[in-house]
C-alpha cells in the first residue's frame, strides 16, 4: 500500500546552502583519505600483520558502498536533510571511536561507522534539486559531485602534515571536528526538502543489496592477498552473482523497491552508471601513482625524492581544479547538455594520462598532470548527477544518485585492486622491500586510458538531449521539473488546487498514479495553486492531492494524448474525469 507523506514546506534556501552542502561532501572525502599518509605504518601502529591492517581501509569501503544507496532511499522517504545529519553523526561517532583506540578490532568498528558518511553526496545533490532555482542548479550539483575529489586532494597534504608532526590519532579528532562543524552548519543553514517518495522502506531489499555488495567488493579488495584464482575469491564472486540476481528478481516484484531497477534500466540511467564506473577507475589511478612516484628516492633513477607533505601539495591541484571546473561545467552544460560535457571531460582525462606517460621525470610535470586530470575528472563527475536527475522522477533523486555514487565507488575499488596488483607484480626487490617501477607506473596510466576509452564508448550510447528533456535536466525542484517538462511536451494534466472557499492552495502535493498503483509523476502546486504534471503515456490515472490542514483528494483521470485541464478541489470528496 503506497502512501504520500508531505511535510510543511521548508525554509527558502539561502545563498549559503550550496557551500554548506559541498563542505559536507568534502568532509566525507577527508574521512576517506586521512589514513593515506600512514598506510605503510598501520601494521606497526596497530601491532598486527599487514594483511590484517588492510581491514582498516576495507571496512570503510564496504560500509560506504552499502550505506550509499540505503541512505539515499531513506532521504527520499523521510527527509534528505534529516538523513544527511544522521549519516554525518554516525561518521563523527566512528571517528571518535578510532581516535580513542589502537586496538585493531575497535579501529575497524570505528572505520566501518565512518563509511556511513558516503551517503552525504547523493543526499546533498537531492537537496539541491529540491530547493535551488534552476539557473543555480548546474554549478551547485557539479560542485557537490566533485566534492569527493576536492576533499581527497586537499586532505592529502593536510593529513601528511599532521602525521609528520603529531600523533596519528589526531587525524581522527580532526575528522570528528569537521563532522560536527558540518552538522551544525547544516542545522543552521539547510532547510528540509518537502519532497517525499511514495512507499515504505524496503528492508529485505536493503539486506539483499548489502549482502551482494559485500560478497562482490570483499574479493576485489582482498583478492591480491588471497590470490585471484583461490577458491575463496572465486567462491565469493560466484556467491555475489547469485545473491544479486535473486535480489534483482525480488526488487522487480516490490511496489516500493530500494532501487527501481526498471528506472535503472533506462538507457540514460544505465549508461550513465556504467560510465561512472570507468570515471571512478580513472580517478583513482592518479591518486595511487603520483604520490608514490613523487616520494620514491632519486637513487632509484626515476623517483622524484619529495617529502610526504610536498607530494601531497603537488597532488592537491587535482582537487582544486575539480572545484574550479564546477562553474565552467554549468555554462557548458547549459549550452550543450551534460552528455557533451561528460564526453569532453573523458577526452581531457585521456589527454592527461596520454601526456603523463612522458611527463614523469620532474615534480613540476606531476603538477601539470594533476591540473589536466583534475579538469577532465571535474567535468566528468559534474555531468553524472545532471544525467541522473534528468532521467528519474524527483521523488527518486536520492536513491538514484546513491546508486550512481555506488558505481563510482565500485570503479575506485576495482582500480585500487588492479593497480595494486600491477605495481606489486612489476616491483623490484630492494633489500627485501618491494619498490614500484617506472614500467608499473606507465602500465597503470595505460589501464586508466583504457578505462576512459570504454567510458567514452558508453557515453556515446547516452540518449541525445532533446528540447523536451533539457528543462528537466536543469530543473531545481520537484515542481519545476514537472512544470518545465509539461510545458515542453504539452502533454499531461494541469490545473489548480483549491480549498473549501475556492482559494488557491500552495505547496500541495499532487501525485499521478498509474493503473498499477505506481507513482508516474509528482509535483507541488505553485503559490497561485497551479500545478502541471506530465504523463508517460496514454491511459488511466489517478490524480491524488494532499496539503496540510486539508483532507486528501483522489480524482480518476484518463489521458487521451493531449493536455487536459483538471482542477483539484480539496473541499470535495473526489470526482471522475474523462479526457
Amino acid at each position: 500500500m503506497m502512501h504520500t507523506s508531505t511535510d510543511r514546506p521548508g525554509r527558502r534556501a539561502g545563498g549559503a546552502v550550496v557551500p554548506v552542502l559541498a563542505f559536507a561532501g568534502i568532509v566525507v572525502a577527508v574521512m576517506q583519505t586521512l589514513l593515506v599518509p600512514v598506510i605503510k605504518d598501520l601494521p606497526q601502529l596497530l601491532d598486527t600483520a599487514p594483511s590484517n591492517a588492510t581491514w582498516v581501509l576495507t571496512s570503510t569501503l564496504l560500509s560506504g558502498a552499502v550505506a550509499t544507496p540505503i541512505m539515499g532511499r531513506l532521504g527520499d522517504l523521510y527527509g534528505k536533510r534529516r538523513t544527511l545529519i544522521l549519516s554525518l553523526a554516525v561518521m563523527v561517532v566512528g571517528a571518535l571511536v578510532s581516535a580513542l583506540t589502537s586496538d585493531l578490532l575497535t579501529m575497524i568498528v570505528g572505520r566501518t561507522l565512518q563509511g556511513f558518511a558516503m551517503g552525504a553526496i547523493p543526499l546533498g545533490i537531492g537537496l539541491m534539486r529540491d530547493m535551488l532555482p534552476r539557473e543555480k542548479l548546474g554549478s551547485a550539483m557539479a560542485l557537490m559531485s566533485s566534492s569527493i575529489g576536492v576533499g581527497g586532494g586537499l586532505a592529502l597534504p593536510a593529513a601528511a602534515l599532521v602525521a609528520q608532526h603529531a600523533d596519528w590519532h589526531a587525524l581522527f579528532y580532526g575528522a570528528a571536528g569537521l563532522g560536527v562543524l558540518a552538522i551544525v552548519l547544516t542545522l543552521l543553514v539547510v532547510p528540509e526538502s518537502p519532497a517525499r517518495a511514495e512507499g515504505s522502506f524496503d528492508l529485505p531489499g536493503a539486506l539483499g543489496l548489502s549482502a551482494g555488495l559485500v560478497l562482490f567488493l570483499l574479493p576485489i579488495t582482498k583478492g591480491s592477498d588471497w590470490g585471484w584464482s583461490s577458491g575463496l575469491t572465486l567462491g565469493l564472486f560466484a556467491a555475489s552473482a547469485v545473491v544479486l540476481l535473486l535480489w534483482g528478481l525480488m526488487e522487480l516484484r516490490v511496489k516500493a523497491p530500494l532501487v527501481d531497477l526498471r528506472t535503472s534500466a533506462r538507457p540514460a540511467v544505465l549508461f550513465t552508471n556504467l560510465a561512472s564506473i570507468m570515471v571512478g577507475v580513472s580517478f583513482y589511478v592518479v591518486s595511487l601513482v603520483l604520490p608514490q612516484l613523487l616520494q620514491l628516492p632519486r637513487s632509484t633513477g626515476y623517483g622524484l625524492g619529495q617529502s610526504m607533505v610536498t607530494a601531497g601539495l603537488l597532488v592537491a591541484p587535482l582537487g582544486l581544479t575539480m572545484m574550479v571546473t564546477a562553474p565552467v561545467y554549468a555554462r557548458l552544460s547549459a549550452k550543450y547538455g551534460p552528455k557533451v560535457t561528460l564526453i569532453l571531460g573523458l577526452l581531457i582525462i585521456a589527454i592527461g594520462y596520454g601526456a603523463g606517460l612522458g611527463l614523469m621525470s620532474a615534480a613540476w610535470q606531476s603538477l601539470v598532470i594533476a591540473v589536466v586530470l583534475g579538469a577532465g575528472i571535474g567535468l566528468a563527475y559534474s555531468s553524472l548527477p545532471a544525467l541522473i536527475v534528468g532521467a528519474v522522477p524527483a521523488s527518486e533523486t536520492g536513491a538514484a544518485n546513491g546508486l550512481n555514487t555506488l558505481m563510482r565507488s565500485i570503479g575506485t575499488s576495482v582500480s585500487s585492486a588492479v593497480i595494486g596488483m600491477v605495481l606489486a607484480n612489476t616491483a623490484n626487490d630492494v633489500g627485501g622491500v618491494a619498490v614500484p617501477t617506472m614500467h608499473g607506473f606507465r602500465v597503470s596510466f595505460l589501464i586508466a586510458t583504457g578505462a576512459v576509452a570504454v567510458g567514452l564508448l558508453l557515453a556515446l550510447f547516452l540518449p541525445r538531449r532533446t528540447p523536451a528533456a533539457a528543462p528537466q535536466l536543469r530543473a531545481s525542484s520537484e515542481e519545476d521539473a514537472n512544470l518545465a517538462h509539461a510545458e515542453a511536451v504539452l502533454r499531461g494534466f494541469r490545473g489548480r488546487v483549491l480549498d473549501a472557499d475556492g482559494a488557491p492552495v500552495a505547496h500541495a502535493k499532487v501525485t499521478l498514479i498509474d493503473h498499477r498503483g505506481r507513482q508516474a509523476g509528482a509535483t507541488l502546486s505553485q503559490a497561485d495553486g497551479s500545478y502541471a504534471v506530465a504523463v508517460p503515456a496514454r491511459g488511466s490515472y489517478v490524480l491524488a492531492a494532499r496539503a496540510g490542514g486539508h483532507g486528501p483528494l483522489a480524482s480518476a483521470a484518463t489521458h487521451a494524448g493531449d493536455e487536459r485541464p483538471v482542477d483539484l478541489d480539496l473541499a470535495l470528496p473526489g470526482e471522475t474525469v474523462t479526457a
